[in-house]
């Protein structure tokens, strides 16, 4: 067999024991899930008059749900992949690792597998997360099939880009509670995004921290996207963010795992 055919097929394998594994043990990706559904909730039956008033234009309830979705999406992506950080840091700590070091396999298969597994995982997370909100009132009416294509498209993305991240934490993690706290930024950044309220809103001091950020030009790329809007310049932004994340977590994580274990 070639070397490529090689990789596919121990990465293959590493995919399956990954998915064995979140289906064997889904309290962590259920754990993870229930935030961002929560917080729609919350949000959206609690503080949703409250909210959409920060709209403006006579925006309600259901004009708050079209805005509040598609930031939820995005952190439910950065939500699922903690539980990425957490089961390379377990495969780091629990002695697997060093036990694939000594077989004749494709040595980033394992790498490989957690990163195909996690994206999968964010995606039907996010289909989850994306039923509930159409079944409380979310209605994408004025998207074309196009923008769906390239809304998914771009979750997809995200989700590479911040696994690899994650996979990054993990392998830098002491063990399993470091690499959940080493994490957390990516639930925290959609908090201080516009993900809830929109930038002018906010202070003005406090509306760079919010701007520039990976979350913020993804998520209004995404609104736009799925509400038929104009995305201006965000949708270059979120790609260059995604691709710039996407290779840094990368060599990051290749270069960790790589590493000769002491």
């Amino acid at each position: 067999m070639s070397s490529l055919s090689l990789a596919v097929r121990d990465s293959t394998t590493m995919l399956r024991r990954n998915l064995l594994h979140a289906r064997r043990y889904p309290s962590m990706t259920l754990n993870l899930l229930l935030t961002p559904v929560m917080l729609l909730l919350l949000f959206v039956y609690i503080f949703g008059d409250a909210m959409s008033a920060g709209l403006g234009g006579g925006a309600d309830r259901s004009d708050y749900i079209a805005y509040l979705l598609p930031g939820l999406l995005l952190m439910t992506v950065g939500s699922t992949t903690i539980g990425t950080a957490v089961s390379v840091s377990n495969d780091m700590t629990e002695g697997i690792v060093a036990r694939f070091r000594t077989m004749a396999i494709h040595r980033a298969s394992v790498l490989v597998g957690h990163v195909i597994g996690s994206v999968a995982q964010c995606l039907m997370s996010v289909v989850l997360v994306g039923a509930v909100g159409v079944a409380i009132g979310f209605r994408s009416t004025d998207a074309t099939v196009l923008e769906w294509l390239a809304a998914f498209g771009l979750v997809t993305l995200f989700a590479l880009a911040l696994t690899w991240i994650a996979v990054g934490m993990g392998l830098v993690s002491p063990n399993a509670e470091a690499a959940s706290n080493n994490a957390m930024p990516l639930i925290f950044l959609p908090l201080i995004s516009s993900t809830f309220v929109p930038l002018h809103s906010m202070p003005g001091w406090f509306q760079p921290i919010a701007e520039y950020q990976p979350f913020t030009p993804a998520i209004e790329t995404l609104r736009g996207l799925l509400l038929g809007t104009e995305i201006g310049h965000n949708g270059w932004l979120a790609v260059a963010w995604c691709v710039g994340l996407a290779v840094l977590g990368y060599f990051w994580s290749t270069s960790k795992f790589n590493d000769d274990p002491k």
